[in-house]
């Protein structure tokens, strides 16, 4: 088995403070980059800030925290989760992840997606009825972008490019992943650019998404392309007991998926489904020893070489942010690592 990877994401939840008030973003950003800080230090093997535009999210601009975290560490690598590149210029994107890359030395691994919201799209001047078309054309456009020095390329949705140098070109080579929520369509185009799978599962079981596994190995065989890692991405959050996980997570899952709830029509959160999804769905709460058996079942069950958690979900303090990471690095990845070498003994 390859080794596997382990790292954590986070779309920059918008925190409570001591006094339970919802903190300013500026104080939230600069958490952050303490958070990722920390994760370096402690040897988690990625960092993915996901790309938001809502009131309860504070990274709008994942690159540039990223630029700044590369500033502070030193071996963990660099990401999104996701980069919304539907609704932003591929060029630009390439750009900024090329910037970052040679300022990293070699640290970026940008996740590109539509993502799960849909606020970007009025924001610059989209429309959601070309949703398909945007992430079809500028997924192929950025592949081009990340495999030819000089560019020929043309689409609906931007203008052509004829012949076209890029700046700055790629110094070091630049893992790209493309996140899929679950389509057949969305793994076959994956392979068809030969990019990385990135599987977010967010509900149910992990074992539902081994059809889109196979599917993937499949479509590489029939396709002529190489077989790549793949990876998963799932909530999580640990604290030193399962009761202790569960209970700080809990009222801020319920805030910020009653809210998103919502602005959907789901049903109302309670806390009988929110403790099944941590028995036996895709939330990765609990002790160390707890979560670290749930990410190796993961990971043996789908095969996939690399897992990021999702640390934040809803208004958890900072303060429990940075146990859950240290936890995450000191003991489950160990754990993890120990668990799966076992498998293979």
């Amino acid at each position: 088995m390859t080794p596997i990877s382990l790292g954590l994401d986070t779309f920059g939840d918008v925190s409570v403070g001591p006094d339970g008030r919802p903190q300013s973003m500026d104080r939230v950003l600069r958490e952050i980059l303490d958070q990722a800080t920390l994760a370096d230090e402690i040897g988690i093997d990625f960092i993915g800030l996901g790309e938001h535009h809502r009131p309860d999210f504070a990274i709008s601009s994942p690159e540039i925290v990223l630029a700044a975290i590369a500033g502070r560490t030193r071996r963990i690598k660099l990401g999104t989760a996701v980069t919304v590149l539907s609704t932003d210029d591929p060029v630009r994107v390439f750009q900024r992840f090329s910037t970052l890359n040679a300022l990293s030395n070699g640290r970026a691994e940008p996740i590109l997606g539509r993502g799960s919201f849909t606020e970007s799209y009025p924001l610059f001047g989209h429309e959601l009825q070309d949703y398909d078309q945007l992430f079809e054309e500028r997924l192929d456009l950025f592949a081009h972008l990340l495999r030819d020095p000089r560019v020929t390329w043309s689409g609906e949705t931007r203008s052509a490019l004829n012949d076209q140098p890029i700046f700055p070109p790629l110094g070091q080579p630049m893992t790209v992943w493309v996140g899929v929520g679950g389509s057949p369509e969305s793994v076959v185009r994956v392979v068809r650019q030969d990019l990385q799978l990135m599987l977010a599962i967010i509900g149910g079981d992990a074992s539902r998404f081994a059809p889109y596994v196979d599917l993937y190995q499949r479509a590489c065989d029939q396709l002529g392309k190489p077989v790549r890692p793949i990876g998963v991405h799932s909530p999580g959050f640990v604290a030193e007991t399962d009761e202790r996980a569960q209970e700080i997570l809990w009222p801020h899952y319920a805030e910020m998926f009653g809210r998103i709830g919502r602005e959907r029509g789901w049903p109302p959160v309670t806390k009988d489904r929110y403790l099944a999804e941590v028995q036996h769905g895709a939330l990765y709460v609990g002790s160390p020893e707890t979560v670290a058996r749930k990410i190796a079942k993961t990971v043996k069950t789908l095969g996939i070489q690399r897992f990021d958690m999702k640390y934040s979900t809803g208004p958890v303090p900072h303060g429990d942010l940075m146990d859950c990471i240290r936890l995450y690095g000191e003991k489950v990845i160990p754990m993890v690592q120990d668990m799966l070498a076992e498998t293979l003994a």
